[in-house]
């Protein structure tokens, strides 16, 4: 390599990061997910109380098919993106790279508005009723999220999650103030003009949508600025690329497609249980049992955005470590380096289950309180504490499936997921369809559905990757060492928490402040408990702790606390 190249890629240093602490990396993202789920757990109260269960029904309704375009459109991207820019960078075709860029770009412009057009005036076809107008606000947003999208996939192939992490939580933040105020305005705006009371709701949810499309629009000039900054160092980079074989536009158009297609087609029919289990339910329980609309509207409003929101919290450890694995995974293989590849999934796994089975096992056990404190809607309460309890399970499920599909994908057997998806759809499909009509479950079919979903996925996944990869996941040290510390902890905390309630319940008049203080000590004892159980059963060993996030803290931490030796 010559003198000009290494001092290049030295001026390069912002975008390129060590690609073997993609955990690190992923930990990066992982934490700026859940702070961003968190925010918009925190947001969702008071919106909720703004707009009542009605507007969360008619913005869940709406966000739903939305989710589905986007998914179509624009959602896999970043990971497309940085598993084919990963494969160049590794072989160090700069200019190919770049080039893959700009046609991503050009691509999502116009697969998005194309969407955005399809959103917007398809709308009457896709809702209905109040969910309509909702749905229309969120056209515009699939459009910018495409551009979005290519950028982060771009930073991620460079093996950094810190641009994705902050525009995240930019977007979050956005998202959550322009929310809560567009959702008031536009309330009172209806109660100024004397709308009703459904007018009202609807109005709610429609200032609603326009939060998530602000959100986004200012994520997407965050890291359009930060490439800017980072041009002239990208520009000497591709002038001093020795690389031979420069890829016609029309071949990378062509590679974008090959990429793309099989991530959203997978990405696509993962997701679109959603929309499929929504539209049966409504369908079959205003149609075939007769149930008020208002009354079905409102009660998947409570599953999807109450349990569901909840749910996927823990989940989103799993899509960070995806978004991290993928373009590692993608440049390991694609040096034919089999065994190392294999090391690399065998520790996401590991690091995933560490995190969300006892996060699974705590949801099922403290449904009720952790309801309590997010949503403390009376009516609503033991509805939504049921089906997040029903949904515990999935943190898993969902955990080991969306991180072997990122595997799967990332080894170039971008089909196989896409299978898996239609079928486990199939499988759930057949569930749900008969208990909706012969049984009396509701709403919790959805859910039943859900739990039956998240399993043949991941089932079919990772029997698939036993098959490619030849690999074999260690089970005791994964998965049995930390249910068993998982049970222990929650069970204590369960204790604690109710000990703490009836304590707390004689001394503060608010019940809910009660449940807050119980639960938080509760919760912050079970951490620490569990910490200590799975470094005393070697669950996790000296090794393994220090290249986790944070590790030298944790290391230093267990040391100090004689918890290692």
């Amino acid at each position: 390599m010559s003198k000009k190249i290494r001092l290049s890629q030295k001026k390069d240093h912002i975008l390129h990061t060590n690609q073997n602490g993609f955990i690190m990396q992923a930990g990066i993202l992982a934490a700026a997910s859940i702070i961003c789920r968190i925010i918009g757990l925190l947001y969702k109260s008071p919106l909720t109380v703004i707009i009542g269960d009605e507007g969360n029904g008619y913005y869940s309704t709406a966000y739903t098919i939305y989710t589905i375009i986007l998914l179509v459109s624009s959602y896999s991207i970043p990971s497309a993106m940085a598993k084919v820019l990963a494969q160049k960078l590794a072989l160090k075709e700069y200019r190919n790279a770049q080039r893959i860029f700009l046609c991503a770009l050009i691509y999502v412009m116009g697969v998005g508005g194309v969407a955005s057009l399809i959103l917007y005036f398809g709308a009457p076809l896709l809702v209905m009723g109040n969910s309509i107008p909702v749905l229309r606000v969120f056209a515009p947003t699939i459009f910018i999220y495409g551009i979005l999208g290519v950028l982060r996939g771009y930073f991620q192939a460079h093996g950094t999650m810190i641009q994705t992490s902050v525009s995240q939580i930019l977007e979050q933040i956005l998202n959550a103030v322009v929310s809560i105020g567009a959702a008031y305005f536009m309330i009172q705006l209806a109660v100024d003009a004397q709308k009703a009371t459904s007018v009202q709701a609807m109005y709610g949810a429609m200032g609603s949508a326009l939060g998530t499309g602000f959100g986004v629009l200012a994520s997407m000039l965050f890291l359009i600025g930060i490439y800017w900054i980072n041009r002239k160092g990208i520009q000497k980079r591709i002038a001093y690329d020795e690389t031979k074989k420069v890829d016609s536009w029309g071949k990378i158009f062509r590679l974008i497609l090959s990429v793309v297609t099989p991530f959203i087609l997978s990405t696509c029919i993962y997701n679109l249980t959603t929309s499929l289990n929504q539209t049966l339910y409504l369908k079959m329980m205003i149609g075939l049992k007769g149930m008020d609309e208002i009354r079905a509207t409102t009660e998947y409003g409570i599953f999807a955005q109450k349990a569901v929101t909840i749910s996927n919290i823990p989940i989103a450890l799993a899509s960070a470590m995806s978004s991290a694995i993928i373009p590692t995974i993608a440049a390991a293989y694609e040096k034919k380096a089999v065994k190392e590849t294999g090391k690399k999934v065998a520790a996401a796994i590991k690091v995933t289950m560490l995190l969300s089975i006892p996060a699974a096992v705590a949801i099922g056990i403290l449904a009720k309180p952790i309801v309590w404190i997010l949503f403390p809607q009376k009516e609503s309460l033991d509805l939504a504490a049921s089906l997040l309890r029903g949904l515990s399970i999935t943190v898993v499920l969902y955990g080991l499936s969306t991180l072997t599909n990122a595997v799967l994908q990332g080894i170039g057997k971008v089909n196989v997921p896409v299978i898996n998806a239609l079928i486990s759809l199939i499988i759930q499909t057949a569930v749900l369809v008969p208990v909706l009509c012969y049984t009396e479950g509701g709403i919790r079919g959805v859910m039943l559905a859900t739990v039956v979903y998240s399993l043949m996925m991941c089932l079919l996944n990772n029997l698939f990757l036993c098959k490619y990869l030849k690999y074999k996941q260690e089970l005791d040290r994964t998965f049995i060492r930390p249910l068993f510390a998982s049970v222990f902890m929650a069970a204590v905390a369960y204790g604690i928490y109710h000990g703490l309630f009836w304590l707390l319940g004689k001394v503060l008049a608010s019940v809910y402040f009660v449940n807050l203080i119980a639960f938080a000590v509760a919760a912050l004892m079970g951490v620490l408990l569990y910490m200590i159980l799975i470094i005393k059963l070697r669950a996790v060993r000296a090794a393994e702790l220090k290249k986790m996030p944070k590790g030298d803290f944790l290391f230093k931490m267990a040391k100090k606390l004689r918890l290692l030796s």
